[in-house]
């Protein structure tokens, strides 16, 4: 599994620039998202090596989860949706800027650095991480119950950054491993009582394995609003600089695709957790 976009996440918060729709009043004009284009068909930038988020069938057929939200997102927007494949990952922003395609739907988490050159929607998902004990243990208030405990995090992490940052201080014996696979036998040979790892990682890669059974998540995600600092904010839909009509559209689309039930039902097809933090 290609886990690139989740350890490649911005170490500072940064705010989007919306568009509003205001009323005149004291000489002041209306501001106003300018109608560049009519949007008929929107060209999805895509790069399908990155399972279960953007890939191929047997068949070659592109699917996975961005790819189901992606048309979801159009259908709210009446607009046809039309899949362009990027080979290379790192020309992703370049070529959007040169109209190989018009917006980037392929996990790419929000930074100040991309900003520079693309315009970023909200974040449409973010997978949760985690803190995950065994299903006997006592630790029950956390991070009060972490205090003590043996506490396993991979290196290079963002779970790492916030591990150090928060629960190290309040009395928590941190063990930090060169890989996750190293971490998790650990977690098999009972020489942990707690690790803090992606959501995803853990519920592929260990809980779902044979002989792991007493191992479970505890507590909510660690990944929220108030730890943006160490998480970032998530993977936004990148377009270029002067389509704002279609950046607000596709934030809406996001909202609408929230409300009436379709994320929820794309989530659900590839994850048994919601991929979504408050």
């Amino acid at each position: 599994m290609n886990l690139r976009s989740f350890f490649v996440i911005a170490l500072a918060a940064s705010s989007f620039a919306y568009a509003s729709n205001t009323a005149a009043d004291a000489g002041k004009a209306s501001e106003t998202v300018p109608p560049a284009k009519e949007w008929k068909t929107v060209r999805i930038g895509v790069e399908p090596s990155f399972k279960p988020f953007t890939f191929k069938t047997p068949e070659g057929v592109l699917t996975g989860f961005d790819v189901d939200i992606a048309n979801e997102l159009c259908t709210a927007m009446q607009v046809k949706c039309e899949f362009v494949e990027e080979a290379d990952w790192n020309a992703f922003l370049v070529n959007l800027n040169k109209d190989k395609y018009d917006a980037i739907v392929s996990s790419m988490y929000i930074t100040d650095e991309r900003k520079q050159f693309a315009a970023f929607t909200k974040t449409y998902y973010q997978v949760p991480s985690r803190i995950l004990v065994r299903a006997d243990s006592k630790i029950k208030k956390l991070p009060a119950d972490l205090k003590g405990k043996r506490l396993g995090v991979a290196i290079n992490s963002a779970e790492e950054r916030y591990v150090l940052g928060e629960l190290a201080a309040k009395g928590a014996k941190v063990t930090r491993y060169k890989t996750h696979a190293m971490l998790m036998e650990d977690m098999a040979m009972d020489k942990l009582d707690a690790a803090a790892m992606d959501a995803l990682i853990a519920a592929t890669d260990f809980l779902g394995k044979t002989g792991n059974e007493d191992w479970a998540f505890a507590g909510p995600a660690i990944n929220d609003k108030n730890n943006i600092k160490y998480f970032g904010i998530g993977p936004g839909i990148a377009v270029r600089k002067q389509d704002e009509a279609l950046r607000v559209m596709f934030d809406k689309a996001i909202v609408t695709i929230r409300q009436n039930g379709q994320w929820k039902k794309v989530n659900d097809k590839y994850f048994s957790f919601d991929v979504w933090v408050d």
